[in-house]
């Protein structure tokens, strides 16, 4: 039996990383619902202080989630807001698999806010270690 799951990143600022990656992976962002977050506010479920404003939508404070369109079926992403910043080597990271491209994708990505750690080979494998806005590292190979 297999059961259906998500990744989760920690994030100082869930909605911006969201919108990161969704762009760096050509996903979309998970998109709010204002109606029923107000009416759980209204209702007394939820208060105004698990709500923000992130680009002008009435968003969840807590979190944030990308998935991809195209492919529903893969896992979704969700950002969700911790108290502390990154402080040692991701136990898990990303791999943007993009072959012959990656030193443009990676070039691109550095435009617009990644950063690149360093360049790997092993046998056959190459890659490029970067870290996104947060400081989490991934890989463009």
């Amino acid at each position: 039996m297999g059961y259906e799951f998500q990744v989760t990143v920690d994030s100082a600022h869930p909605h911006e990383q969201a919108k990161w990656w969704a762009a760096a992976l050509g996903w979309a962002a998970e998109p709010s619902d204002e109606d029923f977050i107000r009416g759980l506010v209204a209702a007394g479920h939820a208060k105004e202080s698990d709500t923000t404003t992130f680009e002008g939508v009435l968003v969840w404070r807590e979190g944030a989630a990308i998935s991809d369109p195209e492919h529903p079926e893969r896992p979704r992403v969700l950002f969700q807001l911790v108290p502390e910043s990154k402080t040692v080597k991701n136990r898990l990271h990303f791999d943007i698999r993009v072959g012959d491209k990656r030193e443009d994708v990676a070039a691109h990505l550095e435009t617009v806010g990644a950063t690149i750690l360093h360049r790997g080979a092993q046998g056959p494998s190459v890659w490029i270690t970067m870290t996104d806005p947060e400081g989490n590292e991934f890989c463009v190979s």
